[in-house]
């Protein structure tokens, strides 16, 4: 079963998040994953949005997605991210 990752980010350092933008895809299609929705702007149709990006990921499944969320590869460019921004992280199958 597939299994989807949510994110919702605030960017801090936009010249610092671009490095994290450029090694994230490579970690992503190490594990068999792809991009869904990476970006914005978001229209809110209901509710309130108080983020400035929303990225979805899809992987096979939820075992594989969390492989790459720990895996070396991701976790330096992760360490980026928490410099350039603060971000929440969701899984769902």
């Amino acid at each position: 079963m597939s299994a989807f990752v949510l994110v919702e980010v605030n960017i801090q350092d936009p010249e610092l998040y671009e490095e994290y933008k450029k090694l994230t895809p490579a970690s992503i299609e190490a594990y068999q994953g792809k991009f869904v929705i990476r970006g914005n702007p978001i229209q809110v149709m209901e509710g309130e949005w108080n983020f400035d990006r929303l990225v979805l990921l899809e992987f096979p499944s939820k075992a594989i997605a969390l492989e790459w969320y720990n895996s070396k590869e991701y976790q330096i460019a992760k360490k980026i991210r928490e410099k350039a921004s603060s971000a929440n992280f969701f899984i769902v199958e």
